[in-house]
Parts: C-alpha cells; structure tokens; sequence
C-alpha cells in the first residue's frame, strides 16, 4: 500500500509540474472578457500562451492552431501510442512553419515524449513520425538540438539498425544534424551514433543517404576528441571505399583529411592495404580536381618523414602520375604534385650518392634551405617534367584543343615514356 501510494504521488507531481510549465504560456482570455469572470481550470482546458504585445512570441500561433498544438501536448504526454502518433504528426507539420514555434514548442515539452517514441518499444511506424518531428524541431535551433541529446536520442537512435530505406534517410539525416552541434563545443558521445552510421554505410543504402552519414562523420572528425573512436581500422576501410565511389569521394577523403593530421589517423592509414594503391588511383581522376587535391594531401602527409610510405607509393607507380598532375591538374594539386615529386627526387639522389659528371646541389630531406629555395625548386621540376614529357607534348596539345584521344591513352603514353626519360 506503500508503495502503491508512493507511486501515485509521484505521477501526480510529475502532471503537476508539467502543467506548471504550461502555465506561464496559458492565454487569460476568460478573465476581462467574460462577465461571469469564470476561470478555466487548467487540466482541463489548456490554452497556448499567445500574447499579441509580445514580441517574441508574436504571431506564432494562430487560435486554431493553437488549440491543435494544446491538444497535441496534452496527447504526447498522456496519450495512447496512436494518440502520441497523431500528436507527432501535429507537432512536424506546425514546427516546420517558424523558429519561433519550434522554440516554444520545445519550451511546452515536447521533446522528452518524443524522443521516448524513438524507442524499440513503439512501432517502426510511430519511431519514424517521430524522428520527422524531431528533425523538424532540430532545424535551425541548437538549443532544441541540444534537448534532444540531453533527452537520450544518441542511445534510443543507436538502437535502430533495422528499419526501411525511407526510416535510414530520416534516421540519418537526424544524425546529421545533432552532430552539427559539436560546432557549438556541445559535446557528442560519437561511440554511441557510430555502430549506426557505419551500418548505414556498409549496407546496402542509397547514395543520399550515404552522404548524410558521411556529413555526420565529417562533423565527428573536426573536433579532436573524437578522433579516437574514428581512427580505428574499420571506419579507415569504409572511408577508403567510399572514396573510390565518385559521388562520395569529396566528403570521405575530407573525413581521413582531418584523420590523417593526427597520429592515430595517420597510424591507421598506414596500416591499411588500400593506402597507397587506393589514394594514388584517385590523382588518376581528371574530372574530380577536388578529389584529386584531397587525395595529393593525404599522400603528402603520409610521405612526410617516412621513406617506408615513399617506397610504397614508388612501388604503386605514383612518379608518372604525379608528373601528369603537375602539368595537367588543378593549381593546388599541381602545388601538391611538384611538392612530391621534390621528396621523390630528394631521396633518389641520397640513394644515388656521388658520381662522375656534374653535380647538382643535394638537399637533404625536410631541410630548411630547401624551405628557402622553394621557388627555385618549383622552377626546376616544371623544367624537369617538360623535359620527362617531350615526346607526349603533341597528344597533350591535341587534347587540350579538344580531338578525340582519350585520357587513358595518354595515361598509357605517359607511363610507358616518362618514367624512363626521368632524369633521376
């Protein structure tokens, strides 16, 4: 009987708290108006606060929506699943009109009751009107976004692997925008939205849907403490997959872009067996210059200070590309090509030690003169590599003026020639 009673206060406090809550929004309209001066009780009939004089809230509401929405709080709250369905379906189609509704929809407490419908308890049905919902409320609000999380939705997301196509979009792109608020320095457990998004990821979803996962993973990787849940050989793999898709590639070699500058990340990709192979057939893309410088600056800060990756690349044929890149590729990936191309030369010439014949001056490795000389230096690769490229000048010129030869083609000529005709 105890705790029976116990029990019963304790809901009757919960209720008691919510409708004071409400109250500071409840209209007054019976009291000057009416000339019986009867007042409504509030349990019983519960009116939206809409104080025309207000600057805030202002307009939000009109007063047939504003009996819908306190229908729909009271049904969220206390309702039947179908009620807190059609509730949910309520509060999507109104807080996706103004900010300011979504605001003073999260202020009434809508947020808890529907981030506890993202449960496996409710239908697949009811979780995905309320991830609608959510989504709504979430755009354009940290603070809302912020409830959310506070709410529990990372565990209760986390927890949905198998839903439909149609449910993974709008899972994803709820993800999606959580994660925006690390930009806020809000902090976002990322082992607990991961499991999820890689699922996503590796199944067989569409492309859209990839890249709100890959936005997700994007906003994870600029914030440094997240790095360590990111860096591990899994995500590294799916990354290196996705960015030899076209369509995906830009957004996941940012994502090892931001990996690689860390010593986690940059451990990870070398560790795995698509690196280099898999970088070095992206600088091949003429028609993806992004990639293409992308892929150069990873490929930059993995050669840095390690012959043993200098070696790999040499071995997976990166010199005859980089030197098409250099002449061909966009201004920065042709910075990034010469500035490999200057390692490679480095390092051969180290290896080569003195001969007979002229000699050039030798720069060590990472060295500052090298630094001071940088101008110079790019003088003499462009030399080099017009030099390495003469015999190909005519089908280059043939294609910048637009005939037919092909990009393999070339590709073909300049590996079979250049590489011999190098001058180191």
């Amino acid at each position: 009987m105890v705790e029976s009673s116990s029990s019963s206060w304790s809901q009757v406090l919960v209720k008691l708290k919510f409708f004071s809550k409400i109250k500071r929004f409840v209209h007054k309209t019976s009291g000057s108006k009416r000339r019986d001066n009867e007042q409504t009780p509030v349990v019983d009939h519960i009116e939206i606060c809409v104080d025309r004089d207000d600057n805030i809230n202002n307009n939000i509401i009109n007063d047939d929506e504003s009996s819908i929405l306190q229908r729909s709080v009271k049904r969220l709250h206390f309702g039947s699943k179908e009620e807190k369905a059609a509730a949910a379906e309520d509060i999507k189609r109104l807080a996706g009109d103004d900010l300011s509704r979504r605001k003073l929809m999260a202020e009434l407490g809508v947020i808890p009751p529907l981030v506890a419908m993202v449960g496996l308890e409710y239908s697949v049905s009811h979780r995905r009107v309320a991830v609608q919902a959510l989504v709504e409320l979430a755009n354009g609000t940290c603070t809302n976004k912020a409830l959310m999380v506070e709410a529990g939705i990372l565990s209760k997301l986390s927890k949905n692997n198998n839903v439909d196509e149609s449910a993974k979009h709008e899972f994803a792109h709820l993800i999606m925008s959580l994660s925006s608020l690390v930009s806020a320095q809000f902090p976002i457990d990322s082992s607990k939205i991961l499991p999820l998004v890689l699922h996503m990821l590796e199944s067989n979803s569409s492309v859209d849907i990839k890249m709100l996962c890959l936005g997700t993973l994007y906003n994870l990787s600029t914030v440094i403490e997240n790095v360590g849940s990111l860096a591990k050989d899994d995500v590294v793999h799916t990354l290196l997959k996705l960015s030899s898709m076209k369509e995906a590639s830009e957004k996941a070699l940012a994502i090892l872009g931001n990996l690689v500058v860390t010593l986690m990340g940059k451990k990870a990709l070398e560790s795995s067996p698509m690196v280099p192979e898999c970088l070095i057939e992206i600088l091949t893309w003429d028609d993806k210059s992004k990639s293409q410088e992308l892929s150069a600056y990873i490929l930059m800060i993995l050669a840095l200070q390690s012959s043993l990756q200098r070696t790999k690349m040499a071995e997976g044929g990166i010199v005859p590309i980089l030197l098409q890149l250099a002449l061909l590729g966009s201004p920065l990936a042709q910075k990034r090509a010469l500035k490999l191309l200057q390692w490679f030369k480095d390092e051969r010439q180290m290896k080569m030690g003195p001969h007979s014949g002229p000699q050039s001056r030798r720069l060590s490795f990472n060295s500052p003169a090298k630094h001071v000389d940088t101008d110079e230096g790019k003088k003499l690769m462009k030399n080099m590599v017009r030099q390495s490229l003469y015999k190909n000048m005519e089908n280059i010129t043939r294609r910048a003026n637009g005939n037919s030869d092909s990009n393999s083609k070339l590709k073909l000529l300049v590996i079979s020639s250049s590489s011999k005709s190098l001058p180191y």
